[in-house]
Formats: structure tokens, C-alpha cells, sequence
């Protein structure tokens, strides 16, 4: 099997002593292609620069490029002018991480909602899908989607944590989903069991969100979350859709290539 991770943090402040064991772990699971996840603009550009430096064959790291809503407060006259230079670099597949949060509400709703509209302005004028965050905000983020959506080429709501009427909203809007080892908690996540049925194959990808939202079912319970867990998801979501893993890792793995434009693994290179 091969999965494809569309959401780690590499450039988190732990995973920075060796950044290519953690690769290293990630592959020898199956985890073949990764998508790391720009939060700010330093962030994005310090993503593209590990892809340029971990990945010689340019065929199993890429990166998206956007700021948080946690960071909406910081955008700038200036902001949108350097993230279109980031959007152009090849390793770039993605607008984002972008969306509303309204449970930790760290930067103001209503700048976060402008920013939201300058990501999406900007995937229309590039052609990128984007890279959604929400948490608590399902409608706003909806309703804001709607006007740009039959101009957009594709979105993912990323690490979806969402209730049903969430989740038919997305589906409605013809967005993607991902889903972490949030269904994999049984404090919080029993919600998503019976919803990731409802989620059509060809809209449903996978993500680790590393080093965040560690599987709770490994057992040993590792300290931290990384790439090389994705399979543990990946049975999770295969348990509770009625399917094989086989299956699962085929569909999610040709959804995430498609939409962020990845060519798949030369049989030399697995």
C-alpha cells in the first residue's frame, strides 16, 4: 500500500533535530508523499525549502502556502504580494492553510473572513485548490465559499472534526475532506464513525496533522504524532467505511494526487 499525507507540519520547533528520520519512519510505513502545510508565510516559505532539501527526486514532497485564521491579524497591504510569489514555486500545490476559526477566535472574526476572501481571490486567479482549516464556523465558512466556488478548482476541508450538518454542507459545496486521528478518539471523535460512510471515495483524503492529534489507539501510545502513523488512521477510517484498507489506500491516495497535482510514484522510486 501507499498513502499520501496531506497534512503535516514539518516545520514545527519538534520536529527540527532530524527532519529526514522522520521522512525516513514515514516511508518505510508506506507513506510515500507528503503535503506540508504552510501556516504563516515564513512557515510556507520554510516548507517549500524542505521540500527542496529533503526530497531530490522532487517526487514525494510539496507544500501549500497561506496564513492560518489564528494569524489572519498579522495580513498586511503587503501579504497578498508575497504569497502570489510563493503560489508560482513548483512545490507549492495549495492555497492555505486558510479558513475561520471561531473556537479559539485568536484573531477577529471579521478579519479573518477578509482573509479568507483574499485566499480565495487568489486560488481563483492561480488555479491551486485550497487548503481549508474551520472549527466552529461551518456555515460562515460556507456561505463565504459559496460565491467562488464554480471558480475554484478544488477544496479540501482539512482535518474535518465537524458534525452532519457540516460534513452535507462540505459535500454539497463539492469540497473534499480529510480526516485525521481525530476518529481515532474515543473522547471526541466517536461523532465522525458512521459520517466518513457518507463521504464519496473520490472526495476523501487522508491526513496525519503531525505532530498534532496522535492517534489514540496505537498502542504503545507514542509521545508525539508523525507521518509514520497514517496508517493507523487509514484502519480507523477503513473500519468504520466497511472497507479494506487495500481499498481505502487506493482511493485516498489517487484522490490526494489529483487534487494537488502529484504524479504518482515511479515503480523505481516506492
Amino acid at each position: 500500500m501507499q498513502l499520501v499525507d496531506i497534512g503535516v507540519n514539518l516545520t514545527h520547533p519538534t520536529f527540527s533535530k532530524d527532519p529526514r528520520a522522520i521522512l525516513d519512519r514515514a516511508y518505510a510505513a508506506g507513506v510515500m508523499q507528503m503535503v506540508l502545510t504552510g501556516t504563516n508565510l515564513s512557515e510556507s516559505e520554510a516548507a517549500m525549502t524542505l521540500c527542496r532539501e529533503l526530497d531530490e527526486s522532487r517526487q514525494r514532497l510539496f507544500c501549500t502556502a497561506g496564513i492560518h485564521p489564528h494569524e489572519a491579524s498579522q495580513w498586511s497591504s503587503q501579504s497578498a504580494a508575497e504569497l502570489r510569489q510563493l503560489l508560482a514555486e513548483p512545490e507549492v500545490r495549495a492555497v492555505g492553510e486558510c479558513g475561520l476559526d471561531f473556537n479559539r477566535d485568536l484573531s477577529p472574526r471579521a478579519q479573518q473572513e477578509r482573509v479568507l476572501e483574499e485566499h480565495l481571490q487568489l486560488a481563483v486567479e492561480t488555479g491551486l485548490p485550497v487548503f481549508l482549516h474551520e472549527r466552529e464556523a461551518d456555515q460562515r465558512l460556507a456561505d463565504i465559499i459559496r460565491p467562488f466556488r464554480d471558480q475554484l478548482s478544488a477544496a479540501v476541508v482539512h482535518c474535518f472534526t465537524g458534525e452532519k450538518r457540516a460534513l452535507y454542507a462540505y459535500l454539497d459545496l463539492d469540497l473534499h475532506i480529510g480526516i485525521t486521528g481525530w476518529i481515532c478518539d474515543e473522547r471526541r471523535g466517536t461523532h465522525l464513525h458512521p459520517l466518513v460512510r457518507d463521504i464519496p471515495s473520490e472526495r476523501l483524503m487522508l491526513e496525519s496533522d503531525a505532530p498534532y492529534l496522535l492517534p489514540r489507539t496505537l498502542r504503545p501510545r507514542p509521545k508525539q504524532n508523525e507521518p509514520a502513523y497514517l496508517p493507523e488512521v487509514l484502519r480507523e477510517v477503513a473500519r468504520h467505511r466497511s472497507v479494506s484498507e487495500q481499498e481505502l489506500a487506493a482511493s485516498s491516495t489517487a484522490c490526494a494526487q489529483r487534487f494537488f497535482g502529484i504524479q504518482p510514484l515511479d515503480a523505481a522510486e516506492r
